[in-house]
């Protein structure tokens, strides 16, 4: 395979949007997620994310980076405002109702009417939850980082609840996404259903990987 070799000055000298492209698909497959939110008016908002990340399990932290808010950042206004929102996985049924939430929609109408998506809301939790999506947790707000160097802010919280289906945990706590249909993303705009090839044993030194079953 014949293969291209780029440096930091031939990236930097690409044009905006395809630099842009480039390096948002350099880094491979992506998570699909649409973070659903609820200003201090009740207007609902949903807008898709590549970025989301886990942090840690104890405590359960989850991080996402949000771009720089030179503009009209409407999760994120809402999160810091409110200090609740939710993530759900985005599948194969609802993958073009999710791309079109990046859509730059006005602050006064929300994703979830204009995309054909339903909000779900719990008890006692302000955020809203999209009912087609079959793995979803609500978070709560605990911190964001402004990174200097480009200006796009880690936002970092901690899961509070997690609805996922039945038949998708496994007996060691593994959630198997592939059973829901999750999907990925890489690059701005490509989708991609995925196939497993194996589970792992632990990697030790001493032992060669074996394939765990289910």
């Amino acid at each position: 395979m014949d293969l291209l070799q780029f440096f930091e000055k031939d990236i930097l000298d690409m044009e905006s949007r395809k630099r842009a492209a480039f390096m948002n698909s350099l880094t491979g497959f992506k998570s699909a997620s649409l973070i659903g939110t609820m200003d201090t008016s009740g207007n609902t908002n949903l807008a898709i994310f590549s970025s989301v990340v886990h942090l840690g399990s104890n405590p359960a932290l989850i991080g996402f980076v949000n771009r720089p808010d030179t503009t009209e950042r409407h999760t994120l206004e809402n999160i810091q405002s409110t200090k609740q929102y939710t993530i759900n996985h985005i599948h194969r049924e609802i993958f073009l109702k999710g791309h079109q939430t990046s859509a730059r929609y006005p602050k006064e109408v929300s994703e979830f009417d204009a995309v054909g998506l339903t909000p779900e809301f719990s008890t006692g939790f302000q955020a809203p939850f999209v009912k087609e999506s079959r793995i979803k947790y609500g978070m709560e707000f605990v911190e964001s980082h402004p990174l200097k160097i480009n200006g796009t802010i880690l936002v970092i919280g901690k899961v509070v609840s997690v609805s996922v289906p039945t038949v998708c945990v496994t007996e060691d706590g593994t959630i198997d996404v592939e059973k829901a249909d999750t999907i990925t993303i890489s690059g701005l705009d490509g989708y991609h259903a995925t196939q497993r090839l194996a589970r792992l044993s632990y990697a030790k030194p001493d032992q060669s990987p074996r394939e765990l079953n289910d």
